[in-house]
């Protein structure tokens, strides 16, 4: 029998997830046969850590099945597992007798792009984000720039010091940040604090030189080379974009190439039609 009350707070915490953009898995038994520990209809919350809330029988199942929600996450596509829980000696995970079917769906949020700067450049890069269907979070430490009125479009606001603004915002693995600042002196304020969140992508505006300079200055205050080379920078892929709104076409196209793992190579380039024609011709 269905545990009601149980599941009413299973979904509000899995809606709760997708507010603060967590992603999170949902593990739900939609088989039994014979003896089992939890029956069909019985659910389990599974978050990108590992942590559960809930269960669907506890023991050694129920650890392969947080396994699998982690890594059905990671590949964002659904899976139905099935075990029988009648010879460990053989790899089923109990003796329970029965059989036992699970279908795990992952949920991922929207993915965030945090702006981090809203002069020219970054207002150009949160209307086109937003355009995209990108959740956008703006923050400047001018106050006055992080405002509905002088940068449009933005999801959420974040005025103020960067400190102030992690604070107020969960950082996830779909966070995004666009560091489109006026100076090397205020990234490198910033940057530390966003090295070690879980943000697959920090990206830079700013020259070559620029650049050099800021990675000089990370390294006399104490980070590492791994997290110097974890941000992209110059941002951006290179279009000799010169307008506001063509910079913030190119650094959009590389967050999009980032996530789809992407080449940035031309669709028409002669060596890449070369390429698709040989894997058509191996496919045959």
């Amino acid at each position: 029998m269905v545990n009601y009350e149980q599941e009413s707070g299973i979904f509000t915490e899995l809606l709760a997830a997708k507010e603060t953009g967590e992603p999170i898995a949902l593990a739900t038994i939609i088989r039994t046969r014979g003896s089992v520990p939890r029956h069909a209809g019985s659910k389990m919350l599974v978050y990108e850590d590992g942590r559960i809330s809930g269960t669907i029988g506890g023991g050694e199942m129920e650890a392969r099945v947080v396994q699998e929600a982690v890594s059905a996450l990671k590949e964002g596509q659904p899976r139905i597992v099935p075990y029988s829980l009648v010879d460990p000696a053989s790899g089923d995970p109990g003796v329970c007798g029965g059989e036992v079917e699970i279908f795990i769906e992952p949920y991922q949020p929207t993915v965030t792009i945090f702006v981090i700067g809203c002069g020219h450049v970054g207002r150009a890069v949160v209307k086109l984000a937003k355009w995209l269907g990108f959740r956008v979070v703006a923050n400047d430490d001018r106050q006055e720039l992080a405002t509905p009125e002088q940068t449009p479009d933005a999801d959420i606001y974040l005025p103020g010091s960067i400190e102030q603004a992690l604070a107020d915002f969960k950082v996830t693995s779909n966070t995004y940040f666009v560091v489109v600042t006026r100076n090397v002196v205020l990234d490198r304020q910033i940057l530390p604090q966003l090295v070690d969140t879980r943000a697959p992508y920090i990206g830079i505006i700013g020259s070559h030189r620029r650049w050099e300079e800021t990675k000089r200055l990370l390294r006399e205050d104490g980070l590492n080379e791994e997290q110097i080379q974890s941000f992209h920078s110059p941002i951006g892929l290179e279009l000799h974009a010169e307008t506001p709104e063509e910079i913030s076409l190119s650094i959009m196209a590389e967050i999009v190439m980032f996530r789809h793992g992407g080449s940035g190579a031309r669709m028409a380039d002669p060596a890449r039609k070369k390429v698709v024609w040989m894997l058509n011709e191996i496919a045959r």
